[in-house]
């Protein structure tokens, strides 16, 4: 996720470089890793929203940098991150640095003070393995704060290969080739193809807003996408609401959702990691979700009780959310950002080796993930997807967009359409649920 949220409008992404998933690396030594020689020793505290098995990985990929300087590196992993570390750093509980999911909230943090402009080796760093867009959504009011580290390809729909054969269906080439295909899974099955969860915490809902953006970007285009993100184009004007409108011609409909789950309103009680195993045992039969449903994988097992295949004719595999017309590329990108409460030399060590391309390509070994590191290499990817997807990002015919409610101002982007997603879900009236997100401005 992430750009400025702020009023301040950012150019669009155009990339050539690449972006990533979740980021971090063992350190193996070499002249791109900081601090290899000599000890500094110190310990450096580093709090963010990843949880569970990639958070391990993401402890495990400072084992080398340790090692090698004697900093030693410890993670902690918040699933009501977004809701908490504000409240932490004005309390004085502030982590030394802190993985930030939305520029938005970056720009929060940046407003009480207590971020500290990012070292010059940092910054460097940034201009070497980064594309400009990058280290633009991670400056605010022209001073370059934090660097990026996570990004991911959203706007997937994850699939069974083996499943599409036994109906006698195809990928979808465009938004209506998709609403058939679903109508043909359900009525060839007899169930309900779609799930969906948009519980995560004090997040919940920002599953739903991915559904969104990416319509929007669809339907109307860069343009609308653009002043949109700008606050030019309302909540309330008629290309959101069309956007909503086609959205809940899946999510809204009982006969399409929610597999595996129950009933419509239990996509806001669905854990929106928990779709993962759903697909890979083949009672759902999509999901739209970003490319990091991939490191989910690896904790499920399919029918047969085995770890699940992701490739082209595996257990699970995604094709990208197909645009109006046949041929049209169209990405929604998310991604992270490091940002430092201290300027301290056990600190800053840590936050240049997390931009070196040593950490990107460990990290993207590791498995589960790729890097937002111009450097790091696609064969190094973890499975044939991941590969695709960095490669979808390098290649210059792919429109891309920055994830809308990661630009929005905090209060909207991560407050009222959040929770405005929720309330959709739960039967509220579409309109009110449009005029009730466009208050989020005034708040």
């Amino acid at each position: 996720m992430g750009k400025t949220r702020g009023r301040r409008y950012l150019a669009p992404i155009a990339l050539a470089g690449v972006f990533g998933l979740v980021l971090t690396g063992c350190a193996e030594g070499g002249s791109d890793t900081p601090g290899a020689s000599g000890s500094a020793g110190g310990t450096v505290r580093i709090s963010g929203g990843i949880t569970g098995s990639e958070a391990d990985l993401l402890q495990q990929s400072f084992d080398g940098f340790t090692k090698d300087t004697g900093i030693e590196v410890v993670y902690t992993g918040d699933k009501g991150f977004e809701g908490n570390i504000v409240t932490k750093v004005t309390g004085g509980d502030a982590p030394d640095l802190a993985i930030v999911p939305q520029p938005g909230l970056l720009k929060t943090l940046i407003g009480t003070g207590d971020v500290v402009k990012a070292p010059s080796a940092v910054d460097k760093a940034v201009d070497e393995n980064w594309s400009p867009d990058w280290k633009a959504y991670g400056t605010v009011d022209g001073t370059f704060y934090a660097a990026p580290m996570l990004a991911n390809v959203k706007g997937y729909v994850w699939y069974s290969p083996a499943k599409f054969k036994e109906w006698g269906v195809e990928v979808p080439k465009t938004w209506d080739d998709l609403l058939t295909l679903t109508k043909t899974i359900q009525e060839k099955s007899g169930a309900a193809p779609w799930c969906a969860g948009f519980e995560s915490g004090n997040a919940s809902g920002w599953p739903g807003t991915d559904w969104i953006e990416d319509l929007v970007l669809r339907q109307s285009g860069t343009g609308v996408y653009d002043d949109w993100v700008a606050g030019k184009v309302k909540f309330t004007d008629q290309p959101i609401a069309d956007a909503f409108t086609a959205a809940g011609k899946i999510l809204l409909n009982p006969s399409y959702v929610n597999a595996g789950f129950g009933d419509v309103k239990s996509i806001n009680s669905t854990a929106f990691a928990d779709v993962a195993a759903k697909v890979a045992d083949g009672t759902c039969a999509l999901t739209h979700q970003a490319s990091f449903l991939s490191s989910n994988f690896l904790d499920v097992k399919t029918a047969d009780g085995k770890a699940p295949t992701v490739a082209p004719d595996g257990d699970v595999y995604a094709f990208v959310l197909p645009g109006m017309q046949e041929g049209e590329s169209q990405i929604e990108a998310g991604g992270e950002f490091v940002a430092a409460f201290n300027d301290n030399e056990a600190t800053q060590k840590v936050q240049e080796f997390m931009t070196s391309a040593d950490f990107a390509n460990a990290r993207v070994k590791l498995g589960g993930v790729i890097s937002a590191n111009k450097k790091a290499d696609p064969s190094n990817a973890s499975s044939e997807f991941l590969t695709d997807a960095m490669k979808l990002l390098q290649d210059e015919k792919t429109t891309v967009r920055f994830d809308a409610s990661d630009l929005m101002p905090a209060t909207v982007g991560s407050g009222s359409f959040w929770k405005g997603m929720v309330d959709w879900i739960d039967g509220k009236d579409q309109a009110t649920v449009l005029s009730d997100i466009q208050a989020g401005y005034n708040n």
